[in-house]
């Protein structure tokens, strides 16, 4: 039985699949130095990806401490605006970024940090997260509905999601404490 999780995933895989299928082939055919190199805007299945300035999909999950997070009772009763991150405790990537993360979490109060744990067993997480102690909100999407929502095209994915929730900023892989500082100053400064 496929579940949507699965679906989900396999779905993510081939986007991913056909993404550097599509990179390698521009790259290959690019002898012209005025093309322009390839980039997510032009990879098939990748223009469904929320874009920068479409409404961020509401959502909510259950949260490492028990009490859950919502996006729109964020947003109209705390007011910051927040940096979105979609990890997995499986994905290297996203373990590797999760330090800088909360680094930049504790230097931006201005901003809510989010983790969202995707398709991923929840005492994985919780183990992951508390093993580096992290200061941020962790919240836990089990099936992958709120990635769903997001159509992400792989893991690490984060978002940055203005006070009246615009999507202003996504990036596609690791991040640093650097990337995440520069694009906080590019939208709040």
């Amino acid at each position: 039985m496929i579940t949507s999780a699965t679906s989900h995933r396999f779905r993510i895989a081939l986007i991913a699949l056909v993404a550097v299928v599509a990179l390698v082939a521009a790259a290959c055919s690019s002898s012209d130095a005025s093309s322009s190199p390839a980039d997510l805007d032009n990879v098939p299945g990748a223009e469904a990806t929320p874009a920068d300035g479409d409404t961020a999909a509401d959502f909510t999950v259950m949260t490492l401490d028990g009490t859950g997070f919502t996006l729109s009772d964020h947003l109209e009763h705390d007011g910051r605006p927040v940096f979105l991150n979609f990890w997995a405790s499986w994905c290297p990537p996203c373990r590797a970024e999760m330090p800088d993360i909360n680094a930049a979490s504790k230097s931006h109060e201005d901003v809510k940090f989010v983790g969202v744990a995707v398709n991923d067993d929840p005492k994985d997480s919780v183990g992951f997260a508390t093993s580096i102690d992290i200061g941020y909100t962790i919240g836990f999407d089990e099936r992958g509905d709120v990635a769903y929502e997001y159509d992400i095209v792989g893991l690490p994915a984060s978002y940055i999601i203005s006070a009246d929730g615009v999507i202003l900023d996504r990036v596609f892989g690791a991040v640093t404490q650097a990337d995440i500082d520069a694009m906080l100053d590019r939208w709040f400064s």
